[in-house]
């Protein structure tokens, strides 16, 4: 799989594959899309010797786990032929991707202890080939405490020649016990030729929810409290909560853009064919609208994981973000 940029986490791996001392447990932070996984497969492929089912995620002893969600307590072995296609079409994909990949849109995915005793029941066989056995857990800020705790004794002192791989958006959320047990790397942020060519692709939903908030912007800008608000609304008239979550992601990334053009342009990343809009609004909005505004987008997000009120949440995001 191909990697892009990273070279210090490249050369940290490549140097523990080939010395043979490797962590027992490792956290990769990455921003949604960012990447790990490339990272994580070209690694497990030197740990296997260049074992080709590696890359082609069938070697019986790579076992991936990431939030699922469903009534009868399901787990990520019954969706992992969507995952294994989705992850060999575009490792680079984003969280709200593997959801529609899967099957599971417009529901809250996690990781349960349901799926954690399905850990620890794979690893209480030996390897199939008598080497090493990895645990490639996606998004683990997504287990309840349940789970977390279930797991915490086999990352605290797993058997021999286990690997815990862990790829996080949100490393602040996971249990502490847990993430202080890994060596923490960070996956940098893809240069924008890079994130050009990986996500040239970007879902057509991830771009409706982008001109969302542009339009949000525009309203802000134009003084319009009436079509902000409207904004507002379609935003909480999303069906599916983790779009409304999309939103507010997408929405963070934005503002950092608009931030760094006021500050730092050089390390500005603008989509290409945007810059206009970024430079009017990195203009038009106060230089403490950023920064404020990421916080209360931060703020929403905690709100829609607890399920308050759409319409409520929506309208109050939009006068904070009007009154900025």
């Amino acid at each position: 799989m191909k990697v892009y940029g990273n070279t210090e986490v490249v050369s940290a791996l490549h140097q523990m594959a080939a010395s043979g001392n490797i962590p027992h447990a490792m956290l990769l932070h990455e921003d949604d899309g960012g990447g790990a996984f490339a990272l994580i497969m070209n690694f497990l492929e030197e740990v296997y010797g260049g074992n080709p089912r590696v890359q082609k995620l069938i070697h019986p002893d790579i076992h991936f786990v990431f939030p699922v969600a469903g009534s009868d307590k399901p787990v990520s072995l019954q969706f992992v032929g969507k995952f294994r296609e989705l992850l060999l079409e575009n490792p680079y994909f984003f969280e709200n991707e593997l959801y529609a990949a899967i099957g599971i849109e417009g529901k809250q995915g996690n990781i349960s202890v349901n799926e954690a005793r399905s850990i620890l029941d794979r690893l209480s066989l030996s390897a199939v080939e008598g080497g090493y056995r990895t645990v490639v857990l996606y998004l683990p800020e997504k287990m309840n405490a349940q789970a977390a705790n279930a797991l915490l004794k086999m990352v605290e002192e797993p058997p021999r020649n286990t690997i815990f791989l862990l790829i996080t958006h949100a490393p602040e959320k996971l249990l502490v016990t847990i993430a202080s047990r890994c060596l923490h790397l960070r996956v940098q942020p893809l240069s924008p030729e890079a994130e050009r060519e990986v996500h040239a692709r970007e879902s057509a939903g991830n771009s409706v929810l982008r001109d969302l908030f542009h339009d949000l912007l525009e309203a802000i800008v134009a003084r319009n409290m009436l079509g902000a608000l409207e904004t507002g609304e379609a935003v909480a008239d999303l069906k599916v909560r983790e779009q409304q979550k999309s939103f507010c992601r997408l929405a963070s990334e934005d503002l950092r853009r608009i931030f760094l053009l006021q500050k730092m342009p050089s390390l500005a990343r603008i989509p290409e064919g945007e810059e206009d809009f970024y430079a009017r609004m990195a203009r038009s909005l106060k230089p403490t609208f950023p920064r404020k505004g990421m916080s209360a987008l931060d703020r929403s997000l905690l709100l829609i994981e607890r399920n308050v009120n759409q319409k409520i949440l929506f309208t109050d995001l939009v006068n904070q973000l009007y009154l900025l």
